[in-house]
């Protein structure tokens, strides 16, 4: 490495930091690289993070009492993060969470399809129509392209409507469910087929409940994210970590077979380096063509805190009707208890889908839940929250373009994994996780001392 120290200096004028690996991204996919590369005997590891905390999208908003997501954050007790980091779990609020939603007949009823409500409560005519165009769908839609077609195929165009799930594609991914591409419906969707399966049908006909989860549902603790990945960090400083948050990066260059990171206050130099903050800003980092057409979702989180009758008991409802911009809302109270007397949630809007607009996503808000009888009583906006990045939008053809970039920064050196990384939709910490595990168990040798 010795040989690369001059350029720098004379291009720097500071002498740069040498580690083995870096590792981009202080989220869940960065924090579990940082772990798994000092199991495989990496001793001098950096965590670059241009956020100001660690944690990555895991982010929290807290006034006068209330602690509310940006999201909606579920973990649990048998997750394979718990192998790298042990010491969250007793830090992590046990929780039993309720999913249902709101569907186009003004029911909350079961996430993600009611048969008594959907089906069986529809009339013997909308029956009939339903089970019709189920039927033509699986023996005639057979060709399935995007999202809509996928879902088409398994329950028919009737109750793909009537049930909301169309809807709520387009408001969940942010573009219309005949844009969203095959790939992901086949990966994030594959509960469709399980659901519309005439065993499945029948077996939650005979049952009055839902099985119970094996595992233990657990939120993160009540003052916010900062408490758990505190631990995290602390126990990879321990093994010798060290962490960059809030950094101003300028550019990678590669020299030889070193990488040379270059930052505001500074350059560091290491063997490896290991990304998981969004593909085109490392593509732009090291000066490689951007890959433009991977879009990602602006997030809008409207804090709410409340006191009257609310007109549901689940913890969280998913949006299914025709109309509201939301998409979802999480009850904290139900997991933390009340802040001066008042019951207090998150809701998730797309921003793009209001204009980027506070003001028209709080009156769509108030607008919807109104019509639809819920939240009856005094509904005070505590606050807001804008998020880029917060997760991709997959759009048809999106997949390849992401294996390409990803490919071409492989071939540069960089290994690029992950939700933003890979471009790739990771709903749990689980999931991410066992990708970062998998993705460096791949990986190059140990560099020699």
């Amino acid at each position: 490495m010795e040989e690369v120290i001059p350029r720098i200096d004379d291009a720097d004028k500071a002498a740069p930091e040498r580690y083995d690996a870096i590792v981009l991204g202080a989220g869940v996919s960065g924090l579990v690289s940082a772990s798994v590369l000092a199991q495989q005997g990496y001793r001098r590891i950096v965590v670059v993070e241009e956020y100001a905390h660690i944690g990555g999208n895991h982010i929290d908003w807290s006034s006068g009492g209330y602690t509310f997501d940006i999201g909606s954050l579920i973990f649990q007790d048998d997750s394979p993060l718990l192998q790298h980091f042990p010491d969250l779990l007793p830090l992590y609020v046990p929780i039993r969470p309720r999913w249902a939603r709101l569907n186009p007949q003004r029911l909350i009823t079961a996430y993600p399809i009611s048969l008594k409500d959907d089906i069986l409560r529809a009339g013997p005519v909308e029956f009939a129509r339903i089970l019709t165009s189920a039927a033509y769908a699986r023996l005639f839609k057979r060709r399935m392209r995007n999202a809509r077609e996928f879902a088409r195929h398994w329950i028919g165009a009737r109750l793909l409507h009537r049930s909301g799930l169309d809807a709520y594609m387009t408001r969940f991914y942010g573009i219309a469910s005949d844009q969203i591409g095959i790939q992901l419906a086949r990966k994030r969707m594959q509960w469709i087929a399980e659901h519309a399966s005439l065993r499945a049908m029948l077996g939650r006909l005979r049952r009055t409940k839902p099985p119970a989860p094996t595992n233990r549902q657990l939120a993160r603790p009540r003052e916010g994210f900062a408490a758990l990945y505190a631990a995290a960090a602390a126990a990879l400083s321990a093994r010798g970590v060290r962490f960059l948050t809030g950094a101003k990066l300028d550019r990678i260059e590669k020299l030889d077979n070193h990488f040379i990171l270059f930052h505001e206050s500074g350059a560091m130099v290491a063997d490896r380096i290991v990304s998981t903050i969004p593909i085109p800003r490392v593509q732009a980092l090291c000066k490689l063509p951007v890959s433009h057409e991977l879009e990602t979702i602006t997030l809008l989180a409207l804090y709410f805190s409340f006191e009257g009758a609310r007109g549901f008991n689940e913890e969280i409802i998913y949006n299914f009707s025709y109309g509201g911009a939301w998409k979802r809302l999480t009850m904290y109270s139900d997991f933390y208890g009340r802040a001066q007397g008042r019951e207090y949630f998150g809701v998730e809007v797309i921003a793009n889908h209001i204009g980027k607009s506070v003001a028209r996503a709080e009156a769509d808000f108030r607008a919807h839940v109104a019509a639809n009888g819920l939240f009856s009583g005094d509904l005070r906006l505590e606050g807001s929250q804008f998020l880029d990045n917060a997760y991709p939008i997959y759009r048809n053809g999106a997949d390849e373009s992401a294996a390409e970039a990803v490919k071409a920064l492989k071939a540069f050196g960089i290994e690029s994994f992950g939700r933003q990384g890979g471009f790739n939709y990771q709903p749990t910490a689980r999931v991410s996780t066992i990708e970062a595990e998998a993705s460096l168990r791949r990986a190059p040798t140990v560099p020699a001392r």
